[in-house]
Formats: C-alpha cells, sequence, structure tokens
C-alpha cells in the first residue's frame, strides 16, 4: 500500500448484504441481505479534494457533479464474500469482519459473480485472467460498460467513495472523518484498534448512514491512480490508464491522518493485504454522459 504513514506492521478481517432490487429479509450475517443494506446518495455536486489546503495529492480542490446510485452500509463481510466466492481469503477470520487479502482483480470478479447471483447482468468484462482458474487473481484485463450494466454490483469510483465519506448533499458538516472530526467516534485505526479489523458497523455512521468509511480496512475503488483535475466532467472515473488503484479510508493500522475523507492511497491492483478490502455499489439509473 503506498503514501500510508504506518508506525508498524501488523498481521491483519466480514458480513454484508445487498440488492438493489431484492426484497427478502434473510439475516446478512449468512451471506445474504436486503435493500436495507444500502443507502440512496442523491445527486449533487460537491467540492472534492483536501479543502483545507495542505494535502498536495487532493489538490486542486474541484467541484464534481454526480449522479444518484447506492452504495452499501458496510464493507463487504466474510460471510458475504464466502457466500458468493466458495472461500474466505481474510487473515482475521470472522463472518462479521471485513473480508481482505483480496487484489483488486479479485474485488471485481466478486462484483460480478454477487451480479450474476442476484439476476443482474454483470457490470464488468473480464478476460485474460491469471491464474486462468482460483485466486488470488493477479492480472486481468477488465472493462466496465458504464451505461448498459443493468444495475449490476461494482466497486465504486474515487469521487462516489468521496461523495459518500463526506455525506453526500446532506452533510451537516465538513468533516475530517467521515461523520465526526473525533477519529474515535467512527473509526478504527492504529490509535485504538489494538492491532486487527473489527467487525464491521461498530463505530458510529456518517451523515448518510454509512460505516467504517474511516478506518477498518482500505477500501478499493475502481479507478487508476491520477492527479486531480479542474472542469471534471460528470461521473468521472479518473485517469484513463495507469500501473495503480486507487484505494481510500485508512485501516486498522494507520494513523488518523489516512482515515481523512480527502486523504488518497493506491496499490497495485496484484496487491492484497491484511487491512485491504471493499465495498460496492449500484447505479439507479444510467449515468449522465
Amino acid at each position: 500500500m503506498k503514501a500510508i504513514s504506518v508506525p508498524a506492521v501488523f498481521l491483519a478481517m466480514n458480513l454484508l448484504f445487498v440488492s438493489c432490487s431484492q426484497d427478502d429479509s434473510d439475516n446478512p450475517i449468512e451471506g445474504k441481505w436486503d435493500e436495507d443494506d444500502f443507502v440512496f446518495v442523491p445527486s449533487g455536486n460537491f467540492q472534492m479534494g483536501d479543502t483545507a489546503g495542505g494535502y498536495v495529492p487532493a489538490l486542486p480542490v474541484h467541484t464534481v457533479y454526480l449522479d444518484d446510485f447506492e452504495i452499501s452500509k458496510y464493507q463487504v463481510t466474510q460471510a458475504l464474500y464466502q457466500s458468493v466466492m466458495g472461500y474466505n481469503p481474510s487473515h482475521f477470520k470472522g463472518s462479521r469482519l471485513p473480508v481482505e487479502s483480496v487484489t483488486w482483480y479479485d474485488a471485481v470478479e466478486f462484483c460480478n459473480k454477487l451480479s450474476e447471483r442476484e439476476g443482474h447482468q454483470p457490470v464488468y468484462s473480464i478476460s485474460g485472467r491469471t491464474p486462468a482458474e482460483g485466486y488470488p487473481i493477479t492480472s486481468a484485463a477488465v472493462t466496465w460498460d458504464r451505461y448498459n450494466n443493468n444495475y449490476g454490483y461494482r466497486l465504486p469510483t474515487e469521487a462516489e467513495w468521496e461523495y459518500a465519506a463526506k455525506g453526500g448533499n446532506t452533510a451537516s458538516g465538513n468533516y475530517t472523518y467521515s461523520g465526526s472530526d473525533d477519529i474515535n467516534s467512527v473509526a478504527w485505526y492504529y490509535g485504538n484498534s489494538g492491532g486487527a479489523a473489527h467487525d464491521v458497523g461498530t463505530k458510529a455512521p456518517n451523515g448518510l448512514g454509512l460505516y467504517d468509511m474511516s478506518g477498518n480496512v482500505w477500501e478499493w475503488c475502481w479507478d487508476w491512480y491520477g492527479n486531480y483535475m479542474n472542469n471534471e466532467p460528470p461521473n468521472p472515473t479518473g485517469a484513463s490508464s495507469g500501473t495503480v488503484r486507487v484505494a481510500r479510508g485508512g485501516s486498522w493500522r494507520d494513523t488518523a491522518e489516512n482515515a481523512g475523507t480527502a486523504f488518497r492511497s493506491f496499490d497495485k491492483p496484484s496487491h492484497r493485504y491484511s487491512d485491504l478490502g471493499f465495498r460496492i455499489v449500484c447505479f439507479r439509473d444510467a449515468p449522465s454522459l
């Protein structure tokens, strides 16, 4: 993991839910879910980047417009991941712990498999997979058809992640962390985690009702990592190419700085760590061009 302040290296973790259209009431600890496990994020503009102005990788601050989307309340848990993928790669074991030790490629394949299980068309096309079968996936060609995805599941874009972490257009304040200026109330990080991940949803949510957007485990995003630009198009998806993918939110083994809503990290999509997981998103409507 890059751009991270880590005082020490520990060994590192789920539950989740989810369907944009499913309305059953199965217990999510068994790897099932319902609509209540997603939060609707209404469209709007927001100021993306470090509005305090001191963190260069999150500058320039720029206005971004996003369409409606839905994002999971929790980080994908081990219970859900195992129910979809048939195995649990995590170092820290526990059904309500966030899944970790997944590559970016593993995360996008999970999204496709979950889409198929819920009767949605997969969002991603994956080819040239290495290995041809089994996990972890260390390389593949992945494309995303943004305008014909039949409401399938996917990773959030970096802009969607930050918008949701900051509370969307209903934010009651420009907090340092997701939902508060007091990191201990909303995040598991180096100062309070005891060197391990924790069950999802055990800290306070942000204004949208999203948990662990700061801390617990880093979250893979769709985007290649690149510099911010002014005059971004609606629903930006990051750099057109690159060598590393964005990760956001900080983790149980990172300092408070890394849990800030504007803090950016990245890593090779083939890498996996005991403090790196993900959450998922789906569109309500086709995104704007």
